[in-house]
């Protein structure tokens, strides 16, 4: 039976994921590949400052290292709440990102993307990942290698590793649900 993810394991996961060897992050850090290596085993817990340098150099919120809820033991790893979905974070202003896979021990990830009304992604970015996403209610305006397109409720679409912004000029909140792999957060 699949267990509730560690925070080693998520660490262990994040940093395979951007292709980081346990050296590159220890030197990252300032620390010995035995310390990050007991870490990533959960036989060593890093103190908060360490762990903000750790999210940091990963690229992600410091809230993802840490559950909003637990679950019964018979769905850890199996079933998320939606009340104890992580949050991601706000990554940028007006998008709010909860976790949906149990943990980031998978080659993909799912994520739930809520865009308020005018938020935008001004500058395009560019992940070395695959993505589909697929939009639950509203209306959302993306930009893929620049070329413009309206998806709305219903609609999904794909970005293969090519730049990419977003805008919600709409009047009400876009929710998505994204497939991303390999996972970024």
């Amino acid at each position: 039976m699949a267990g509730k993810s560690t925070l080693g394991e998520d660490i262990r996961a994040l940093r395979t994921a951007r292709k980081m060897t346990l050296d590159a992050l220890a030197q990252s850090l300032g620390k010995s590949v035995g310390w990050l290596s007991q870490v990533e085993r959960d036989i060593s817990t890093p103190r908060m400052s360490d762990l903000r340098a750790i999210a940091d150099i990963l690229g992600v919120q410091l809230s993802l290292f840490f559950g909003s809820a637990d679950a019964p033991e018979i769905e850890q790893g199996l079933i998320v709440r939606s009340a104890a979905r992580r949050i991601i974070g706000e990554r940028e202003a007006g998008l709010v990102e909860t976790l949906i896979s149990p943990d980031l021990t998978d080659s993909f990830e799912m994520i739930h993307s809520t865009f308020q009304p005018g938020a935008c992604l001004q500058e395009a970015i560019s992940r070395p990942t695959q993505e589909v996403a697929y939009l639950v209610s509203g209306k959302l305006d993306i930009w893929i290698n620049d070329e413009a397109f309206t998806v709305e409720t219903g609609d999904s679409f794909r970005i293969r590793g090519t730049a990419y912004r977003w805008a919600n000029p709409y009047a009400d909140p876009a929710v998505a649900v994204w497939v991303i792999s390999p996972p970024v957060y």
